[in-house]
């Protein structure tokens, strides 16, 4: 346990903030530790893993839980399905290119994402027509209110759209500690996101393995590299809005995308970026803050940035976005401590 650790080099934004008191977590046992000492200090506790979703608006503090459980493993393999077990501190890029060296397929999509393995379920990660949340099938944690260890399947994680029970009901009460995937050895790939199919045109055949560069590919031209540009990744969430809204802002903006959604009632997805970029933010800044020049969905640090910096940038686009359009964008990125009506449970 450590105290007063700066974790400017603990989140992607690169922001300074800093712990009262800090743990690396390597263990179950480390873990209960820390949870015991924080209790009987009555402390509150942020669990911490790549950094990569977390904006840090003032010092924390309490005990700021820096998870770093390693390991993976393969449980099982019938020659067409492979079960394989991941710790919530691996670098989630870092397993995806493992996954693919052993022939282990269906998280080529998501290469390159930042962060760590246990953050995976927490954000139901996603991207290029696939989501985390369709390849686990349980999640270990650790039961803070009864102090063990429990598996929950994930057809009880409450999977959505960049959402799961680890960012509701079991925000406070359950760390995840191990993430069990099923994945094949079939090599199918998931060309549904048109962008990715447009990168592979005309290329045969289209392996896992070219999926991954792709997405690689794809990837770097458009988001900056954080320990260059400090950023985490895509702030804003893409807003779902009724399909009769969609369909009068179509009459205002007749370039205006837009995704059907499956529901009980007609629905439409729209891309923030547009948004964002239609109300004239990409490439503007304020103070050291300011919006990416390639990606008007990525908020970056460009140098000497502090949180309230970022902070006034989130919202005066979200008043602006809001104004034009009546459309409320939702941050994608947790904010600690959480505005109202935000998540502050990060991993």
């Amino acid at each position: 346990m450590q105290q007063h650790v700066d974790l400017q080099a603990f989140n992607t934004f690169g922001l300074p903030a800093r712990a009262r008191w800090f743990c690396v977590v390597d263990s179950v046992v480390t873990l209960e530790g820390a949870l015991q000492f924080a209790r009987a200090q009555t402390l509150p506790v942020l669990v911490l893993g790549g950094g990569s979703n977390v904006l840090l608006r003032e010092d924390f503090p309490g005990v700021v839980l820096h998870m770093q459980l390693r390991g993976v493993q393969q449980l099982a393999d019938d020659g067409d399905t492979v079960r394989v077990q991941a710790a919530c501190g691996e670098n989630w890029h870092d397993f995806v290119s493992t996954c693919l060296a052993h022939g282990w397929h269906g998280l080529e999509n998501l290469a390159l994402i930042p962060g760590s393995v246990g953050a995976a379920p927490i954000q139901n990660i996603g991207a290029y027509g696939v989501e985390a949340g369709e390849r686990i099938e349980s999640v270990q944690v650790w039961n803070r209110e009864t102090a063990s260890v429990e598996w929950i399947a994930a057809a009880d994680c409450g999977f959505g759209y960049r959402d799961s029970v680890f960012k509701r009901q079991y925000r406070d009460s359950r760390i995840i500690l191990q993430v069990v995937f099923r994945l094949q050895r079939s090599a199918t790939v998931n060309l549904s996101y048109s962008a990715l199919a447009q990168a592979l045109a005309g290329q045969e055949p289209v392996t896992p393995q070219a999926v991954f560069d792709a997405v690689c590919r794809i990837r770097r031209s458009r988001l900056p590299d954080p320990a260059q540009l400090g950023n985490a990744g895509s702030f804003f969430k893409n807003p779902v809005i009724p399909a009769a809204l969609h369909r009068q802002l179509q009459q205002r903006f007749g370039d205006m995308p837009g995704h059907a959604v499956a529901g009980a009632e007609p629905l439409v997805k729209v891309p923030a970026a547009w948004l964002i970029e239609r109300a004239g933010w990409k490439g503007r800044r304020l103070g050291h803050a300011g919006v990416y020049e390639k990606q008007a969905l990525v908020l970056v640090n460009h140098g000497g940035a502090r949180a309230q910096d970022v902070v006034d940038l989130a919202q005066a686009i979200m008043a602006d976005v809001r104004q034009k359009f009546g459309i409320a964008l939702e941050p994608e990125v947790q904010w600690v401590p959480a505005q109202q009506g935000l998540d502050s449970r990060v991993c």
